[in-house]
């Protein structure tokens, strides 16, 4: 049997998603720009994907630009940002916890001149809206927050800091990296509160290469790619329409039933806690009542997780021992440091995400196999 529990990672891609990609590339691949038939054909193909993820957000179509995915998202919404507002400022705050794709472009605008705040989360892994708002002055011109951690699940209430936030400046853009929360639970722009937010496709069943950055209307924000125009001048370079065709189909599935996929997700994500804390020296570093839906921080003190992933892979069993996009493999996990986890518990820390394939079957299926080879690898360590 497969178990494939490494979904925040990235996910299988939707059949319907792929036969509209192969559709496209095949029958409807005309340039989106072009102003005979094909390309109005592709043309619409794009409007019609952006008009299923403004539907989804409750947005306007125009305020979805497409994107080769979250890091390109990520990198347009901070850098556009400085950009468009480097006569009001400098300075950007942002929690200590971010992925990659926020935290080396927050290292790259320091060299540039930029000065940055880091938010420290509490020991459940979440940040304070308060410390946002104490650390906002009237030269800082980003506020970045996300939304979903990827390592152990925190839910941050980007609402509540974006309110703060605005509070104190309301010239501040309040951006939202919502890569691991977009399909999960609620992300309405709106209601949180947020002038940018970004998401993956691969990340909910579709094509690795899609995403998009939604951008509130009337926020400014200067490109960070330049060309043709494409996409009001926004991103320019012509569009991946195989690739937006799939990514539409893919948000048009992933709420289809939302609230009752979530739920399954959630019972199988609990019963695998509930079934790996029968056993000794396990523990589950995730809020599993608060937490994010999909995703179960595990330690298992006196096995390496580079051990334990293996082994497990041998019985076909595909976890994660930490974000698949980090950039530094041996550097022990800020979250986890940040929640306080000794070094036992760091070093033997595996994530398990969920999506929408997993069964029941194959929860039961890697809990008995952990179960049973627990024992002999921690054996094998001491030995």
């Amino acid at each position: 049997m497969e178990a494939y529990f490494d979904n925040s990672a990235t996910t299988r891609v939707y059949d319907e998603a792929i036969d509209i990609m192969v559709q496209t590339m095949k029958e409807d691949y005309g340039n989106p720009s072009s102003l005979h038939f094909k390309g109005l054909a592709a043309e619409h193909i794009v409007e019609h994907s952006r008009s299923i993820i403004a539907k989804s957000l409750r947005c306007l179509p125009e305020e979805i630009i497409f994107t080769s995915g979250g890091t390109e998202s990520n990198n347009m919404a901070i850098v556009g940002t400085v950009l468009a507002k480097k006569r009001s400022g400098k300075h950007i705050v942002v929690s200590s916890v971010e992925h990659a794709s926020v935290s080396a472009v927050m290292q790259f605008l320091i060299r540039e001149g930029c000065e940055v705040t880091f938010i420290p989360t509490d020991e459940r892994g979440i940040v304070s809206p308060e410390a946002f708002a104490d650390a906002v002055r009237e030269d800082t011109v980003l506020v970045s927050c996300m939304h979903i951690n990827n390592e152990i699940g925190s839910v941050m209430p980007v609402a509540e800091i974006a309110k703060a936030v605005k509070c104190k400046n309301p010239k501040v853009y309040m951006h939202v990296d919502a890569i691991q929360s977009f399909g999960k639970i609620p992300v309405i722009p709106r209601q949180m509160g947020c002038d940018l937010l970004s998401v993956s496709g691969h990340k909910l069943h579709g094509p690795k290469g899609s995403g998009f950055l939604y951008i509130k209307k009337d926020v400014l924000l200067r490109p960070i790619i330049y060309g043709g125009g494409q996409q009001k001048n926004m991103r320019s370079g012509t569009e991946n329409v195989p690739a937006i065709a799939g990514l539409g189909v893919a948000v048009e599935k992933t709420f289809d039933g939302f609230e009752e996929k979530i739920q399954r997700i959630r019972n199988l994500r609990n019963h695998l806690c509930e079934e790996l804390l029968k056993l000794p020296d396990v523990y589950v570093n995730t809020d599993l009542e608060n937490g994010a839906p999909h995703i179960a921080s595990v330690s298992f003190v006196g096995v390496r997780a580079e051990v334990m992933l293996h082994a497990l892979e041998d019985k076909g069993i595909y976890v994660s021992s930490g974000s698949a996009c980090s950039s530094n493999k041996n550097k022990e996990s800020a979250v986890l440091h940040a929640i306080g986890l000794d070094k036992k518990k760091i070093e033997s820390t595996l994530r398990f995400s969920f999506g929408e394939d997993n069964t029941m079957e194959e929860v039961d299926y890697a809990t008995g196999i952990i179960s049973d080879m627990l024992p002999m690898l921690r054996h094998y360590v001491r030995g």
